[in-house]
């Protein structure tokens, strides 16, 4: 890492007004509290997000939910709710939500390089009657982040612009060592790379709603 000696930080808010500037009024205009009928047309076609959370101690982590579209539930216009799926269950952002329940989400809708952002209060829940609308391939959600909303607003597509993320002629995937080799050179791990190349290959989307075996001590 450089020297910070030789950065030049922005230290204050009027510093870095000085440097950007003021936002537009129709960028701070567009904030809302409640869900507009257009938002909820971008739930019901959006199969992914990422949910921000921070701990008690600043801590911050970002984890991506993803479904078929619509998978997040309207509850009524300034709630709605994520069901949560089989994972590692290292479950570092609902760790941070009893802590701390604020949390920042971008809802995106593929080829589409506009966001839908939210940003609110949190809490898990662990059984609730909207449960039943939430299965699928008959796994039901045993937890869901039940999100009461304090602000809203559609976010512009420069980011997305830039990147040309969806533009297929820009991808390389095979830029990267598949997953299974790099679990395998940034982890400790029993398995050979053959076998958590088979363990990451095509059965792996087979069991995506399938809950992991327990390990015990």
């Amino acid at each position: 890492m450089e020297e910070s000696s030789e950065f030049v930080e922005i230290t204050s808010a009027a510093e870095l007004r000085e440097l950007l500037g003021d936002p537009m009024p129709r960028a701070v205009a567009k904030e809302r509290v409640t869900l507009h009928e257009r938002d909820r047309e971008w739930l019901a076609a959006s199969p992914f997000c990422l949910v921000a959370t921070a701990g008690a101690d600043g801590a911050c982590d970002v984890s991506p939910k993803g479904d078929p579209a619509g998978f997040t539930i309207v509850l009524d216009d300034a709630t709605i709710a994520i069901p949560e799926r089989p994972g590692n269950r290292r479950a570092d952002g609902f760790l941070n939500v009893l802590a701390n329940p604020y949390v920042g989400l971008i809802y995106l809708v593929p080829g589409r390089n506009e966001t839908l952002r939210i940003n609110g209060r949190a809490r898990l829940v662990r059984e609730a009657p909207f449960f039943d609308r939430m299965v699928v391939k008959g796994h039901r959600p045993s937890l869901a982040l039940v999100v009461e909303i304090e602000q809203i607003f559609f976010h512009c597509g420069k980011a997305f612009l830039r990147s040309e993320l969806w533009k297929p002629e820009t991808w390389n995937p095979d830029a990267l060592p598949s997953h299974a080799s790099i679990v395998k050179s940034v982890q400790p791990t029993e398995e050979t790379l053959e076998e958590l190349e088979r363990y990451y290959g095509e059965s792996y989307s087979k069991r995506l709603y399938q809950p992991a075996p327990r390990h015990t001590a």
